[in-house]
């Protein structure tokens, strides 16, 4: 642990941006207690807050960049695939896509602050057209509101801080290991999170190919885009009505109890239809279905898609 300790004194500015560049880029590797960390170690002999603060800075920015070109680049494909290595269940819900939608390029001021959200709301901006100065602005501001937090509660307990950090080298490689513990923990606890969100949202789908003989053969299910307004742009299933979690309560489905109802989005596991399909059981209706692999497996599959004529 004591190397550990040296390590940090001495190459502290590297340590500080490999891992909130890590971070941002979506691996499991939390950056605020290092930065709490860095921050009790502000010292005109070791480090000075403004340079930690752009140490940081410059970290986060880059790696939101990087999901911010890859939103511009590849849309909504790049959103499921973030969603699919996040340990965070929130961040694939609808949600997040409507934080940003509602206040635009200023929820990047707080977007580092909610678990899961950095990097979509990156490639979101990215997605939605938001220009790159106003990103890199917004992004900039937000990074230093996250770091500058981080480093302010760090310079505020250097003394516990500093007195943990000795116990720790006291403890030797027990010590070490006690930090290695406390990270696998968070990671698992994280990803027992997510499997518990998911095993909540389990339930039967329906094919595209059963959906699509549905359709051929002259059945009128009720089908519900459940997608956040933005993502409607690219086409929607023939007959789909436009539902999201916000609207829900202003939904009124005149149906029998055997009249299908098919739900659709375009997140991995087709968590937000899945989560308002669970809501429509609770109303009384029972035969409803997410489509499995969503709008992305209906397209694929080349189908008919309905567009803004």
């Amino acid at each position: 642990m004591s190397y550990i300790a040296e390590l940090i004194q001495q190459f502290g500015l590297i340590i500080v941006f490999v891992n909130v560049f890590l971070e941002q880029l979506g691996v499991p590797i939390p950056a605020y207690p290092t930065l709490v960390i860095a921050g009790a170690l502000i010292s005109p002999e070791q480090f000075s807050l403004p340079v930690l603060l752009l140490t940081a800075v410059v970290g986060a920015v880059i790696a939101d960049t990087f999901w911010y070109f890859a939103g511009r680049k590849y849309g909504n494909r790049v959103l499921s695939k973030l969603c699919k290595i996040s340990l965070s269940p929130d961040a694939c819900v609808a949600q997040s896509q409507s934080l940003f939608l509602k206040f635009g390029s200023p929820a990047l001021l707080i977007c580092k602050f909610i678990p899961g959200f950095a990097s979509i709301s990156s490639a979101l901006a990215g997605s939605t057209g938001t220009k790159l100065i106003v990103f890199l602005i917004m992004d900039a501001l937000g990074a230093a509101l996250w770091a500058g937090s981080a480093l302010w509660l760090g310079s505020l307990f250097s003394n516990a801080i500093d007195e943990l950090m000795n116990v720790l080298i006291e403890m030797g490689k027990w010590g070490m290991l006690l930090v290695l513990f406390a990270l696998f923990a968070f990671i698992a606890s994280k990803w027992w999170e997510r499997q518990r969100f998911l095993k909540d949202l389990r339930m039967a789908r329906i094919s595209v190919e059963e959906l699509n003989t549905l359709l051929t053969n002259g059945e009128t299910p009720i089908i519900l885009d459940t997608r956040a307004p933005h993502l409607v742009k690219d086409g929607w299933i023939p007959g789909a009505q436009f539902i999201t979690m916000e609207t829900l309560d202003r939904l009124t489905l005149k149906t029998d109890d055997n009249e299908a109802v098919i739900l659709y989005c375009s997140c991995p596991n087709e968590v937000t239809a899945a989560k308002i399909a669970k809501a429509l059981m609770t109303r009384g209706h029972y035969n409803v279905r997410p489509l499995a692999g969503g709008i992305d497996a209906w397209r694929a599959a080349g189908h008919s898609i309905e567009n803004l004529k």
